[in-house]
């Protein structure tokens, strides 16, 4: 099997310890807002303003990073951003503070996706791309099954002092910084020297492949129906299951999600990225018909396991995909809208899951979400791109693209 570039091994450390530092504090982040005074309407405020903008910036910090050759100190600087912030919220509980901090918690996130993609996608070739993204998707999840667990054993002994444990989760933040240190000028660009794109964010996206645009439209649409994964907790406690065991469950389909993801990529590179990202929704579709019914734990863990192949086969496997479909001197532009359109839609995919769920139960809201991934599957297969690699096909249309006639 052939050896990863050193580049994607960083990268792929980096994102470790930086979800290990976020994923430490996510299961005791509610309640430490609330122990400081938060309402569940503010905590509601501060969570959408600060995906929103994580959301939007993404896009924006690619096409910056796209056209000024650069993608280190975008990456260098996004999580720098995010290890910072993590003790900020033990420095005071003023609301504005609080919500500074995880502002600059989520800016770092959308600073840096655009550029680490394009890196990624710039250290791979066309017989590997899977493999790459699946690699650092998996290492990332790791760190979302190292980080709850630390943080159940810090609570079993210091459970009035969660201040304490914002401070703790500086140390893998400070860790993944030193490891973009160790990125070099070199590792951005492989081969050719660099094109810079000129225009704007929209001028891309009129410019863009057609089959770039189609499957970001197409997977934005499934995003709508992929809501939070805190629906899937609140159906395994709405059918009775404790509190301990759910979370438990939940890491479980986090260690799923990190040991598959490499072996998903793998299955891409090997039968096309879009059959493997078939198979994801076929997950996806099975999980919510599941979950729309009467269950016990067995069956809910069993769930969460397919859920966490769900997410193997489309999270790394969709980024590869697009990313493969520009120019790689594009890379940060299209990977970073993707996750912007993909974002956004998530921001409605919730609200719109929760009022199903209120007005009809959670039977209907699982059954519909089921139902999306259903129609999207058969719209990929119709209207989808049918090939992956990138070809001389694969290049911006027209004067403003700022590469003439170029393909890579």
């Amino acid at each position: 099997m052939k050896r990863f570039p050193r580049t994607v091994w960083l990268l792929a450390c980096v994102s470790l310890f930086t979800d290990m530092a976020s994923e430490l504090l996510y299961p005791v982040m509610p309640l430490y807002l609330h122990q400081i005074g938060f309402s569940v309407l503010l905590i509601g405020i501060l969570e959408g303003l600060a995906e929103a903008l994580a959301g939007l910036s993404k896009g924006w910090f690619g096409h910056w990073s796209d056209r000024s050759g650069r993608r280190i100190p975008f990456v260098r600087a996004g999580y720098a951003l995010s290890a910072v912030a993590k003790p900020l919220f033990a420095v005071s509980i003023w609301p504005p503070w609080v919500f500074l901090a995880r502002t600059l918690d989520r800016l770092g996130k959308g600073a840096r996706t655009g550029a680490r993609d394009a890196l990624l996608n710039a250290a791979a070739t066309d017989v590997d791309r899977g493999r790459v993204f699946g690699l650092h998707r998996g290492m990332d999840t790791l760190g979302a099954v190292i980080g709850p667990l630390l943080a159940l054993i810090y609570i079993q002994f210091r459970p009035d002092d969660l201040r304490t444990l914002f401070l703790l989760a500086f140390l893998p933040g400070v860790v993944s910084v030193l490891l973009t240190l160790m990125l070099k000028r070199s590792m951005e660009v492989q081969g050719a020297s660099l094109h810079r794109p000129t225009g704007s964010l929209f001028a891309f996206w009129r410019q863009a492949p057609r089959a770039y645009r189609t499957l970001v439209l197409i997977l934005c649409g499934f995003a709508l129906a992929n809501s939070s994964d805190l629906f899937l907790l609140l159906k395994a406690k709405e059918a009775g299951l404790g509190d301990t065991s759910i979370i438990l469950a939940y890491v479980a389909y986090n260690l799923v999600h990190a040991l598959a993801a490499l072996p998903a990529g793998a299955i891409g590179d090997r039968i096309g990225l879009r059959s493997a990202f078939l198979i994801g929704l076929a997950f996806f579709s099975g999980t919510y018909l599941a979950l729309s019914g009467d269950f016990r734990m067995a069956m809910f863990i069993a769930v969460l396991a397919g859920y966490g192949l769900f997410a193997a086969f489309t999270e790394g496997v969709g980024k590869a995909w697009v990313c493969s479909l520009v120019p790689k001197e594009h890379a940060g532009t299209a990977a970073g809208l993707f996750a912007t359109g993909t974002s956004l839609a998530g921001l409605v995919a919730s609200p719109l899951t929760g009022y199903v769920w209120y007005a009809y139960g959670s039977r209907p809201a699982f059954l519909l979400s089921a139902a999306v991934a259903v129609v999207v599957a058969v719209v990929l297969l119709v209207w989808g791109p049918k090939a992956e690699r990138r070809s001389p096909e694969a290049k911006l249309q027209g004067p403003a693209s700022g590469m003439g006639e170029r393909s890579v």
